[in-house]
């Protein structure tokens, strides 16, 4: 169910940010086939992910961990302070509880393994724009 606060946003604006073309793709045919998701950019670095959350203010961010120029935990920490109302959602491989850990004490507010993003992406989206949390089964039992 989708609070009401979301129900109004006629779009929920994206930018998606992964140094792999091919899954920047696959994201943004996902998202095609759902209500209410507008992709506004997709980058391939943790730099220029920095200067479009701050130019674009996108509503949710995803942003992988491996990334050139800048990597993503980086990148997530100067995307707070420039466009705080950005909610961050992490896609990415990487599976250790010390980088999930790191992602949500700087204040992304879901994780999701790439290995997991057909089932949980749509799920986590929600969750954040309803004000919780989600992480992908079998990361870490709990996040902050």
């Amino acid at each position: 169910m989708r609070s009401a606060r979301w129900e109004k946003l006629l779009s929920v604006r994206i930018l998606i940010v992964d140094d792999s073309g091919s899954f920047r793709e696959h994201i943004c045919k996902m998202l095609a086939k759902l209500p209410n998701f507008q992709v506004i950019c997709e980058v391939s670095d943790g730099l220029e992910a920095v200067h479009k959350a701050e130019q674009l203010q996108p509503d949710v961010i995803l942003l992988d961990i491996g990334l050139p120029k800048l990597n993503g935990i980086a990148a997530g920490r100067q995307i707070r302070k420039i466009s705080p109302e950005s909610k961050i959602i992490f896609v990415s491989q990487e599976s250790s509880v010390e980088v999930v850990q790191e992602a949500f004490n700087l204040g992304a507010r879901a994780y999701v393994q790439k290995s997991q993003i057909a089932t949980d992406l749509q799920a986590a989206i929600d969750t954040v724009l309803e004000g919780g949390q989600f992480v992908s089964n079998g990361l870490i039992p709990d996040v902050p």
